[in-house]
């Protein structure tokens, strides 16, 4: 064959090393994997013991280093790591060469989440005390993620209403077609009769099956609906008229280092009540008086903004545009200036707008300026209402967004240091679990396994900033 290489021929008597331990790199991931469990109290983050009685179990060690060494290697299926624990070396290195059956594997991780949990958070300290998380500023977003509910699956009264004028739509069109069948004559018009009457039993049947998710879906609190995992929802995505049923994953990232610090999957399609959460779990991740969050506007909500500044957080991201004012080619309410000193606000057309009186909208006391020239003899009315009159509307806390917005100012660049912070992070996620959806299901063991993703993206992360010898070195220290 040439100057091809070629390999040793299978029947050849080999020497092998006497220890597994030759076959791992001293530079392997799975060596930290090992140190990183054997020096956690596994019993203080939660970990079952032994039982007293009945046959031996595996040690949750084991069990903890199998499914750690899995998800860095793309490898989450139980059944799967049930097959790699019997021929893949390092995990014979790992687990001392046993190979527990993958309904152990999936019942450890489904009773201990909280656990598992806890180490993944034990890692982050880890981090911290190397000094890889420097704590000053962190980046906040939210991304979804497929649950392993279909779509088909999911009920919401949209969905169902879609669904039954579909329905109707076939039974009338079978009924048009069954009459034209009646007004034939012969074997093959009797058996078309049949078909269609057979079909038109089973649309019935799926009205009314309909009628009652109908029923269900109204006197469900969300009211939504999904058969495969109940804790799954709806939620809108990016593009128009699209969406997927799944979970949303809340992420708080260190933008000098880009790990993980605190995390949460949630249920809800929007992040509007989130920014204060994740701001209080990252400043205590990272142990920092003082933590800068930078985030999107997806995350606007005042009273979250006040809490944040009431836990020493300070929000950096641009406030949401809701009027159409500027759509239309109107004056929006950030060409209005307000006048601390004397509780005004100054118009574009330079007249005084006085508190006229106050109201509460969703749990917040709104203060509404207007001017009495505006009714009567402002020249440039047009180019900024089409009422009688224009009201500008004040939130009683509204100096918390007005510094915001200040330090947005003072930062151009934010958002662009929070889409290189996050974007890579959830785009490497989804594709270590193959762009396909969680495996498991329910809001609980759907925490557990996302615990295990960002404890993989860590490690990985700090083996690129200080190397398996390093990183090995420090946790044994």
């Amino acid at each position: 064959m040439g100057r091809f290489i070629e390999g040793c021929d299978r029947r050849q008597q080999l020497f092998l090393p006497d220890w597994v331990d030759d076959y791992v790199a001293e530079d392997s991931p799975v060596r930290i994997v090992d140190v990183f469990v054997d020096e956690l109290d596994l019993a203080a983050l939660g970990f079952a013991d032994a039982a007293a009685t009945g046959r031996p179990g595996y040690h949750p060690a084991m069990l903890l280093k199998l499914y750690i060494y899995g998800y860095l290697n793309q490898v989450q299926s139980s059944r799967r790591l049930e097959r790699e624990a019997g021929r893949n070396v390092e995990l014979m290195w790992l687990t001392g060469k046993l190979a527990p059956d993958f309904k152990t594997v999936a019942d450890f991780r489904r009773d201990h989440g909280a656990a598992i949990q806890a180490a993944c958070r034990r890692f982050v300290l880890l981090c911290r005390n190397l000094g890889l998380i420097a704590g000053g500023t962190v980046a906040v977003d939210g991304s979804r993620f497929r649950a392993v509910n279909a779509r088909d699956k999911n009920f919401t009264p949209v969905t169902i209403r879609r669904q039954m004028e579909q329905v109707d739509a076939s039974i009338q069109r079978y009924l048009g077609m069954l009459d034209t069948a009646d007004r034939q004559d012969g074997e093959a018009a009797e058996l078309r009769t049949t078909r269609l009457t057979t079909r038109l039993g089973e649309l019935r049947r799926q009205m009314r099956q309909l009628e009652a998710m109908e029923q269900a879906v109204a006197a469900s609190p969300d009211r939504q609906i999904s058969l495969t995992d109940p804790d799954a929802r709806a939620m809108a995505s990016a593009g128009t008229g699209t969406g997927q049923v799944g979970y949303n994953l809340q992420a708080a990232v260190d933008t000098d280092s880009h790990i993980i610090v605190a995390h949460e999957v949630i249920n809800l399609g929007h992040d509007r009540t989130s920014l204060a959460k994740m701001g209080k779990q990252a400043r205590a991740a990272t142990g920092t008086d003082a933590l800068t969050v930078l985030a999107d506007r997806g995350y606007f909500s005042g009273p979250e903004i006040l809490a944040c500044r009431a836990a020493g957080i300070m929000p950096i991201f641009p406030k949401r545009l809701t009027s159409g004012a500027k759509a239309d080619g109107r004056w929006g309410k950030q060409d209005f200036v307000y006048q601390p000193d004397t509780d005004t606000y100054q118009c574009p057309a330079g007249e005084t707008m006085t508190r006229r009186f106050s109201n509460v909208e969703h749990g917040m006391t709104l203060h509404a300026y207007a001017t009495p020239t505006c009714r009567y003899r402002c020249a440039v009315k047009a180019n900024c209402t089409t009422s009688l009159e224009r009201r500008i509307k004040r939130w009683e806390h509204e100096e918390v967004i007005e510094a915001m917005q200040a330090r947005l100012d003072r930062m151009p660049g934010a958002m662009r240091v929070r889409r290189r912070t996050l974007e890579h992070v959830f785009g490497t996620i989804k594709d270590w679990m193959g762009r396909s959806h969680f495996k498991t299901r329910t809001l609980k063991n759907v925490a557990t396994e996302m615990g295990l993703h960002t404890l993989a993206y860590n490690i990985k992360r700090a083996i690129a900033l200080v190397g398996v010898p390093g990183l090995i070195a420090a946790m044994q220290a």
